[in-house]
């Protein structure tokens, strides 16, 4: 084969990964924003804000700021919740915390049980649906948190097609002009003859 001809064929092999690449890292980068603003516009509709500054001022075990929401929930202070990494804070460190501090550690099968036991106890029936609300809203909350995550990585995977697109990018400019300096008659893969002096010797 020509070695003029190997070159021009793995440029075009080169221009069809470039195209493949750049065809997924839109489409990654396509569904970054997708997740992205469904992730934001379905938090907004909840209007859920998380408590405002002053607050944090003096956490007490058992009220609704305890110190160990200090570290995580209070940098969020006052904040509308609209990403999934707010979505995440709220649900684990103050849904969560909340939730623990209730009878039964918060754990809904667990108060259901004893509610069912004792259908008449009005206090068991108010846990039971607070259990269930605080359960229900967390789960939410980090299912949001697990699309926002979904979206990191197609934007990471939309990142890395772009840097691999533009380093092919550059291998095919290098193969296209590997070709046109190469002289048309140069071969490549070309078995080599032995003189016949070479096959007395042998």
């Amino acid at each position: 084969m020509r070695r003029r001809t190997f070159d021009v064929l793995a440029s075009g092999v080169g221009l069809v990964v470039v195209a493949v690449l750049v065809v997924a890292g839109a489409l990654m980068l396509w569904g970054n924003s997708y997740v992205d603003s469904n992730v934001h516009n379905q938090l907004a509709e909840q209007q859920v804000f998380f408590p405002p500054k002053a607050a944090f001022a003096h956490p007490v075990a058992g009220s609704e700021i305890t110190a160990s929401m200090i570290p995580s929930v209070s940098k969020y202070a006052g904040q509308q919740l609209l990403t999934g990494a707010q979505a995440e804070v709220y649900a684990d460190d103050f849904i969560a915390v909340h939730l623990s501090e209730m009878p039964y550690g918060g754990v809904y099968s667990k108060i259901s049980t004893a509610a069912r036991a004792n259908p008449k106890s009005a206090s068991l029936a108010a846990l039971e649906t607070t259990s269930f609300q605080g359960t229900t809203l967390r789960g939410l909350l980090l299912e949001a948190y697990g699309f926002s995550q979904m979206g990191a990585v197609l934007l990471w995977g939309a990142i890395a097609a772009f840097c691999l697109a533009f380093i092919m990018s550059l291998l095919v400019i290098l193969g296209i002009r590997h070709a046109r300096r190469t002289p048309v008659e140069r071969e490549i893969l070309v078995a080599t003859v032995p003189s016949p002096r070479e096959s007395v010797l042998v």
